[in-house]
């Protein structure tokens, strides 16, 4: 069996697995689902690795391995198949994926114990994981449709797992309402290049396009903007990221999932595995930089003015993605690889952290009402401020610092870079490292304020250390030039993605990186003099410029006022027209027949036995006549 026969496993192990657990729910014990959950996606990043490892010995130079399943439909010429590509982008994707995803599940298992979903909040995990591998490994739009719309269906899900508190439904919906706008836009572009090409191959539609179409021409730029719309839905970018921090009404590891491997990062997954559209739509890219770099920054001065633990985190994830939409904007395009694997690392790790601090003292999110922490909770305070360093890009040490700086320096030396997009980078920096020592401050240092501390067992402790291991030394796989020639991601990454143009003058990057250090040093210490004192009461965010930073910059409230109120006006208008009296005339019958059907189901068994013999009679006698 060759190496790419594995191919499909990877996507069907979790995805058995929910199946499994969906099915036999009842029948399995606790244990046992947990245990064959995290078996499954396990073995799929084991299974990950061994393909990654064949894809690095291939000899043939081409870098690709295709696993054909089966024909999913053909019509009239037009053929769809269920087929799966691993390319270094593809297995980038996968091994994050399932290696974090497979951490997340551990940790799972301490922090969902006792809770009376838990094999339903497995089969939901399971179904995500198995949903994302397919999106990142299809070789055609339709099947990474499917595998798009099976992730923002268990966003839902998990999102209102607590499906009894009203709040968490509303956030679910919101969710899903929301990105439902990115997908109407990506599916008629999808329509766009079926129309274009007659076929859904995600190969064959780069070739044609660079062919045919012209650069900047109306066609390319027309279906890029669509593409591009359903890219920032799911990947949470202005203007439709505001159902990200409500997101949070869902478990922590839930949390870690989507914000960190899975869910926001398929934008950036389908704008880098589509690139070809986009070059050729350069009005396009400059827009996708402009995004990047006005979401990194509204979303760095919301997350310094909120309160609760989780919604600092969560805006921290919209702004660190706009970091990579504007490294795909500037053409950097193994950067904001580079930068989404870091994230991964740190973000989930940050998440799940964080999610300890929550989970043992009882639910509480509010980090003004914790305080003095780092000595109750050395490991996990240890842990934390380490996510916290390679988040903030602290110099030299961390690997957020090598794949930020790898940004924020192409951002001013990229062929299309410029100060503008570098300044956006440098303040977002500052941002960054403020905000999450803020909470760091808040959280750990301070008055004790927390009542009861419980003990985090070692089930959580495990992959919280693995992935503080990850969150240092996974920067060093791809160094600066003027520190080393380490250049393994870009160089792995780039047979599948192209090279950036750097104009500017390379020996300056040192004075560019003292920058970058300076700036994240500095942001610290600024944090450490505002909030590292004993402070123990909750600001208020009622006026002026806090609350509308608190508020998101009030984008909700825009989209009340313009949308949301007027549709519910409407809707109250119409609300009985002709169309909803004849859904109610068809109501009203349906009860009619019910009433008078019912009425031969009396639970006597005589009625009974009277209809059967006089249907019998109407049988013969229907019979004899003919």
């Amino acid at each position: 069996m060759n190496i790419s026969d594995y191919i499909w496993l990877i996507p069907a192990l979790p995805l058995m697995t929910f199946l499994i657990i969906s099915v036999f729910a009842r029948k399995l014990s606790n244990t046992f689902t947990s245990i064959l959950a995290v078996l499954s996606v396990s073995v799929s990043a084991l299974l990950t690795i061994i393909t990654g490892i064949g894809l690095l010995k291939d000899n043939s130079g081409s870098m690709v391995y295709s696993d054909y399943i089966y024909t999913w439909m053909s019509i009239g010429g037009f053929d769809v198949s269920v087929s799966f590509l691993l390319d270094p982008l593809s297995l980038v994707f996968c091994f994050v994926i399932t290696f974090v995803g497979a951490l997340i599940h551990i940790y799972s298992v301490e922090f969902m114990q006792g809770d009376e979903g838990f094999s339903r909040f497995f089969a939901y995990m399971n179904l995500f994981v198995g949903s994302m591998l397919i999106l990142v490994l299809a070789d055609n739009l339709l099947l990474l449709y499917l595998g798009w719309e099976g992730v923002g269906l268990c966003s839902y899900l998990l999102i209102g797992f607590w499906y009894k508190d009203p709040k968490n439904v509303a956030a679910a919906n919101k969710a899903f309402i929301v990105t439902r706008i990115g997908d109407t836009a990506m599916i008629l572009g999808i329509f766009m290049l079926m129309s274009q090409f007659g076929t859904l191959n995600i190969r064959e539609i780069m070739q044609n396009a660079s062919e045919s179409w012209k650069t900047g021409s109306p066609v390319a730029i027309t279906t890029a903007s669509l593409l591009l719309i359903g890219a920032l839905g799911k990947s949470a970018q202005l203007p439709l990221h505001t159902w990200l921090p409500d997101a949070m009404a869902g478990p922590s590891p839930v949390s870690a999932l989507i914000h960190a491997a899975t869910m926001v990062t398929a934008g950036v997954y389908l704008i880098t595995r589509t690139h070809t559209l986009f070059i050729l739509a350069p009005v396009v890219m400059t827009i996708i930089a402009a995004i990047g770099a006005i979401t990194l920054i509204m979303a760095g001065t919301s997350a310094l003015f909120q309160t609760d633990l989780k919604r600092i985190l969560a805006y921290s994830t919209i702004s660190q993605i706009g970091y990579m939409f504007l490294a795909i904007g500037i053409g950097a395009w193994s950067a904001s690889v580079f930068h989404f694997m870091t994230h991964a690392f740190f973000k989930a790790l940050l998440f799940l952290a964080g999610g300890a601090v929550i989970h043992l003292l009882n639910d509480e999110h509010n980090i003004f009402k914790m305080g003095g922490l780092r000595k109750k909770m050395q490991f996990v305070y240890i842990t934390f401020l380490t996510g916290a360093a390679s988040l903030a890009a602290l110099p030299f040490i961390t690997a957020g610092f090598y794949s930020k700086d790898e940004i924020i320096w192409f951002g001013w030396a990229g062929e299309r870079g410029s100060p503008a997009l570098w300044l956006a980078g440098i303040t977002g920096s500052f941002l960054t490292s403020l905000y999450i020592f803020r909470l760091v401050f808040v959280v750990f240092f301070g008055n004790e304020n927390a009542e009861h501390v419980h003990r985090a067992g070692r089930i959580i402790k495990v992959p919280i250390a693995i992935l503080a291991f990850f969150s240092i030394f996974a920067g060093f796989i791809e160094m600066p030039g003027n520190i080393s020639h380490v250049h393994l991601l870009s160089d792995f990454v780039n047979n599948t993605l192209p090279g950036i143009v750097i104009t500017a003058n390379e020996k300056s990057e040192v004075f560019f990186q003292l920058i970058s250090a300076i700036i994240a040093i500095g942001g610290t210490l600024l944090a450490w003099f505002l909030f590292g004192k004993k402070r123990v009461v909750t600001p208020q965010y009622n006026t002026g410029f806090s609350r509308f930073f608190h508020n998101g910059w009030e984008i909700d409230t825009i989209y009340n006022t313009l949308v949301v109120r007027p549709y519910r006006w409407l809707a109250e208008i119409n609300r009985n027209d002709f169309l909803d009296n004849i859904n109610r005339i068809i109501s009203v019958i349906a009860s009619f027949l019910n009433r008078i059907m019912s009425l031969s189901q009396n639970g006597q068994l005589r009625w009974y036995v009277l209809f059967v013999t006089i249907g019998v009679f109407v049988i013969l006698a229907f019979m004899l006549s003919i």
